[in-house]
């Protein structure tokens, strides 16, 4: 007979007090390792929040500046030394104070007190970075990318697609809100601007001719911001966007013509051909919802026009830093050639705010990858939804931007785009002030605790009533008559009609309509 005390049954598990909580605490690191921001964030995985200690500082080093236009030809460059920092400082500073009594005016820096500056010249960005796979041509010096461009480079479809590698490269954190914020900030770092003292040296230069006034500030021209990491090699170029008087948020008020020119060349679907009353940048129109699609891929690979002029300043950076990675970005306009330079060079691009350039991209005849989805390329296009510029919507007769006299036509981006919903999370009106860098930078990209989502841009197409020709004769189906000048000067066109004889304009009103012909 059993005993009472052994008439009990024992548990079949019996756990030790020291193996559970050995067991807890092993869970809780496992649970750490998959849940990111469980962990301190020195600690986190860089494939979820940015590891901090991997960001890298990044300060300005030179400014490249190009004529385009009739002064294409000049390019300088200006080493940032430290006293020419410390008198752009006192130039901001005094600019500062006088503007502050201008209702309305752009401001020349964040107001954000995290990130505010008495000298934007000076300040140190720190930018995450992360490793990435890009699918990019094995040969991409400029000289080689030039001809392959302009189709001086044949090759069979075989050769084609042996042309493309997959490189390991270093890329920008674009999921970490501070960077992008940086990239931000150094993209309006490019409108703000510097004493004209300093020694500017020559990249290129006509000796023969006297050096035009103020090439690529006051006048027409496009300049680079080159911001430098010592210890990570890395070169991030910001380039310069629109200044134009009349278009609310392009930087400062300037009046800068041949960014008209080239945002209505850029983003048109024909020369700004937009009714009869517009003065068309260049001629390529040939009648009613038809264009020369060869004039057109002609004109934006002119020399004297912002893309082969972008191409020279990246020429001079890649001298300037041989064996750097080189990130590109900018505003606006500025936002748009980055995007084209990435693409040329296979470089990782980040724009904000910028007009859809996957119809330019195409007419330049610039390299996609092979069965490779365009989302997955290095190029992101940070905006909102309340910006009619970066939308596509801002077109039509009666738009603002059609008022100031931009044809800003295209909707659809390559890449990757990252939109802010500011429509219905902030209750924000379509309005063109909405493109405003600072505006972006103070209300939209701090506006948020974490960046927008990078996706896959929906489908679209930009110019579908169009009809695009191959060529056409243009003595007989060409209204316009383009008589040149020189080879450094930009063509004059005129307007003939069957009834009158040729007339030229002489006089244009500052929306860039003609307002005087010489008979």
């Amino acid at each position: 007979m059993l005993s009472k005390r052994s008439s009990h049954k024992r548990p079949r598990f019996f756990l030790h007090p020291g193996y559970v909580l050995t067991v807890v605490i092993l869970c809780f690191a496992a649970y750490c390792v998959v849940v990111p921001g469980t962990l301190p964030p020195s600690k986190r995985s860089s494939k979820g929040i940015l590891d901090q200690k991997s960001k890298s500082t990044f300060k300005l080093k030179s400014i490249y500046r190009h004529g385009v236009g009739v002064n294409h030809r000049w390019h300088q460059r200006l080493e940032m030394t430290p006293e020419l920092i410390s008198k752009a400082g006192t130039l901001y500073q005094e600019t500062a104070v006088q503007m502050q009594g201008d209702e309305g005016s752009e401001p020349l820096w964040t107001n954000n007190a995290e990130y505010a500056t008495s000298n934007p010249f000076d300040v140190e960005f720190a930018l995450g970075k992360v490793p990435l796979t890009l699918k990019r041509m094995k040969q991409r010096d400029p000289d080689y990318m030039e001809a392959y461009i302009s189709g001086e480079t044949y090759m069979s479809e075989a050769e084609a697609h042996a042309m493309w590698i997959d490189d390991d490269v270093v890329a920008p954190n674009i999921t970490d809100r501070d960077t992008v914020i940086s990239l931000a900030l150094m993209s309006s770092n490019a409108y703000v601007r510097i004493p004209q003292t300093g020694d500017w040296r020559n990249v290129t230069q006509p000796w023969n001719e006297t050096e035009p006034e103020d090439f690529g500030w006051d006048g027409d021209g496009i300049r680079g911001h080159v911001f430098y990491n010592e210890v990570e090699n890395i070169v991030v170029l910001s380039i310069k966007g629109t200044s134009a008087q009349g278009l609310p948020g392009s930087g400062e008020d300037e009046t800068t013509g041949n960014d008209k020119v080239n945002d209505n060349l850029l983003f048109s679907c024909c020369c700004a051909r937009v009714s009869y009353l517009w003065t068309t940048v260049c001629d390529c129109y040939v009648k009613s919802y038809t264009c020369d699609e060869s004039c057109l891929e002609k004109e934006l690979m002119r020399k004297d026009r912002f893309y082969s002029t972008m191409i020279d300043i990246y020429k001079g950076v890649l001298e300037e830093y041989p064996d750097a990675a080189i990130w590109v970005t900018g505003h606006s306009l500025g936002g748009a050639l980055a995007s084209l330079l990435g693409r040329t060079f296979g470089l990782p691009a980040v724009a904000f705010e910028s007009p859809g350039e996957l119809l330019a991209s195409k007419r330049l005849h610039l390299p996609f990858p092979p069965g490779l989805p365009s989302y997955m390329e290095g190029i992101w296009h940070f905006g909102h939804n309340a910006d009619p510029i970066f939308m596509g919507t801002c077109n039509g007769a009666s738009s603002s931007c059609s008022l100031a006299g931009y044809a800003m036509e295209t909707a659809c981006h390559t890449g990757r785009v990252c939109i802010y919903d500011v429509v219905n999370d902030k209750g924000w009106r379509v309005n063109m002030f909405n493109h405003r860098i600072h505006k972006v930078i103070d209300e939209v990209l701090l506006g948020y605790d974490q960046a927008a989502k990078c996706v896959e841009p929906e489908p679209c197409v930009d110019c579908y009533n169009w009809d695009f020709i191959p060529s056409r004769d243009r003595k007989s189906s060409s209204r316009l008559v383009t008589k040149t000048r020189s080879s450094a000067k930009p063509t004059a066109t005129t307007r003939t009609t069957t009834t009158t004889s040729s007339s030229t304009c002489v006089g244009r009103n500052w929306l860039g309509f003609c307002t005087k012909y010489d008979l």
